[in-house]
């Protein structure tokens, strides 16, 4: 004889499993944790790091300024930090080793043909009217930097000195303003006075869009003026030869670096070759 389901067993039915519909799945299958267990953490991230972009042995665990140049501390990426990197010699920093080439001729820099202006205002063509079949000296400043911009000029003043007797004929130095819109020709012209400027040094600033193009080109464009480098690029562009040399480093040094590109030969100091 068959059972029937009258409607109190039908009521109790529903809300049974209406009950059931109800209990979160995760609680079903969860192990509960004994007491005074917790979950295993996660390993915390490394503490960042700021370094000076031209003395990569000044670091901290905060911002601030190299004491050596003033330059902002930049934050270092830790998955770009090797370790394993080949040993220097004690007392260089890897801002001051030399790199080579790997090939016997360094390929030409493209450098753009770009109209731009002089401290005299007058137009020119950076790359035919200063820098085409010559040997130049090349720095980046800004005329209201109070850090390292006039070290920077000093230092060309006293390797100009130096050097004066191939200084306009066989050498010219070229200063770019990082600062187009307050750098006017009127602007670099005075601050050039300050170190002698002779006719070999040329300063150079023009429309931003324009500036900021070269200095992408020439490797020397950054976040904000303040940022900028105080590096030294020096190329023969009959031979071909570039190198980024440290622009606070003794003239005598510069000095070498120099004759070394006129004469076609590798820089053997405080520079790095530029691959490009």
């Amino acid at each position: 004889m068959k059972k029937r389901f009258t409607p109190f067993n039908r009521l109790t039915l529903g809300l049974l499993l209406g009950t059931l519909a109800f209990v979160p799945a995760h609680a079903q299958t969860e192990t509960p944790h004994h007491h005074g267990q917790t979950p295993a953490k996660k390993a915390g991230k490394q503490p960042q790091t700021y370094s000076c972009p031209m003395h990569p042995d000044v670091t901290s665990r905060s911002r601030g300024k190299c004491p050596k140049c003033k330059m902002d501390l930049r934050p270092v990426d830790q998955k770009k930090v090797t370790s394993a990197d080949a040993p220097h010699e004690p007392g260089t920093t890897s801002a001051e080793i030399t790199k080579v080439s790997s090939s016997d001729q360094t390929p030409k820099m493209h450098i753009p043909d770009l109209e731009l202006v002089d401290q005299n205002g007058r137009k020119l063509h950076f790359y035919s009217d200063l820098v085409k079949d010559r040997t130049v000296a090349i720095n980046f400043i800004f005329t209201t930097c109070t850090t390292i911009c006039p070290p920077l000029g000093a230092t060309f003043a006293r390797v100009q000195k130096e050097l004066s007797d191939k200084v306009g004929r066989d050498l010219r130095f070229i200063s770019i303003s990082v600062d187009p819109a307050t750098d006017t020709p009127e602007r670099l012209k005075a601050w050039g006075a300050k170190f002698h400027a002779g006719d070999g040094w040329t300063f150079v600033t023009g429309n931003k869009p324009e500036v900021d193009e070269l200095l992408r080109a020439l490797g020397a464009s950054s976040a904000s003026r303040e940022d900028h480098s105080p590096t030294v690029l020096i190329g023969n562009d009959a031979t071909g030869t570039w190198t980024r040399a440290y622009g606070l480093a003794k003239s005598s040094q510069l000095v070498q670096i120099i004759n070394d590109v006129m004469a076609g030969k590798p820089a053997t100091t405080t520079a790095e070759t530029v691959n490009q």
